[in-house]
């Protein structure tokens, strides 16, 4: 590999706001807000800030495989944060979430509200409150958890790793980039082997460990994530296709996946959801 362009670290990084690549000008290596700014409160208990990204669509298909199973208190409002023009910096949105990342909810069903942030934590608490998507047996439950962990530590090398270089860096640079393939794919085949003797993540049962984790690895195996289906070979891990297919079917996800979504087809778009009727238009 070439040393050409040799990159040697000062002894002290500073910040160059505008140092390259597609998110370059909305992340900051300080917290807190950089402006005021309310966020709505509609008629709902449940009020979710968030964008359709793999971490967002984990809430909202939350919610709606709750709608789906009855719960009828788990009826939500979803605004949309437009992360590209820096909402998540807003004062309202940082009190919610002080690291500044979607999505970001708001129980007002509790005296006083109570806020949740991290996808992880607002499955966990959604499926808690209303007692479902969790195994009631206790190796399947604590099966649920593991693999829930596991995405919440994995899906960084996916995402901020392989994503990031692969996909949106202003440079193709080698090693950066076989060294998160090489994780991407390792995890990968640890979903592989898990399925090939699984129906769902915590054996039969579809539970909150599917959620978590179908809009990061089941959105890659079915092609809709960094265009690199190709590159990375993703027909090859057939077990894990057969789950993200299987998930992918099922109508909470179908419906989940399209809020706070601005972009693709128009069929598909969903910026804002506050009724179950929003998906008739």
């Amino acid at each position: 590999m070439s040393d050409q362009n040799e990159y040697t670290p000062p002894k002290v990084w500073t910040w160059e706001s505008e140092s390259g690549g597609k998110f370059a000008s909305i992340n900051r290596p300080i917290a807190g807000a950089t402006h005021d700014k309310t966020l709505p409160i509609g008629e709902h208990a449940f009020q979710l800030y968030s964008l359709a990204t793999p971490n967002g669509q984990k809430a909202t298909i939350m919610f709606e495989e709750l709608l789906q199973l009855g719960c009828t208190d788990a009826d939500y409002d979803a605004y949309l944060i437009n992360i590209g023009d820096g909402d998540q910096f807003g004062s309202d949105f940082v009190d919610i979430n002080p690291n500044s990342k979607i999505p970001a909810l708001m129980d007002h069903s509790t005296t006083p509200p109570t806020r949740i942030f991290e996808s992880g934590s607002i499955l966990q608490y959604l499926a808690e409150k209303f007692d479902v998507l969790i195994p009631k047996d206790l190796k399947a439950k604590t099966e649920c958890r593991n693999w829930l962990f596991w995405q919440m530590g994995s899906a960084p090398y996916l995402g901020g790793g392989f994503g990031h270089f692969y996909s949106y860096a202003p440079s193709k640079m080698q090693y950066p980039i076989d060294r998160f393939t090489m994780e991407t794919k390792r995890q990968l085949d640890v979903l592989n082997r898990h399925l090939s003797e699984n129906e769902y993540m915590a054996g039969d049962e579809y539970s909150i460990a599917d959620i978590a984790i179908w809009p990061w690895y089941g959105s890659l195996v079915l092609g809709d994530l960094y265009d690199a289906a190709e590159f990375l070979d993703v027909a090859s891990y057939t077990h894990v296709v057969r789950w993200a297919k299987q998930v992918a079917d099922r109508p909470a996800v179908k419906r989940g996946r399209r809020v706070n979504r601005t972009w693709g087809p128009e069929e598909d778009q969903m910026a804002e959801r506050h009724n179950d009727s929003d998906f008739e238009g």
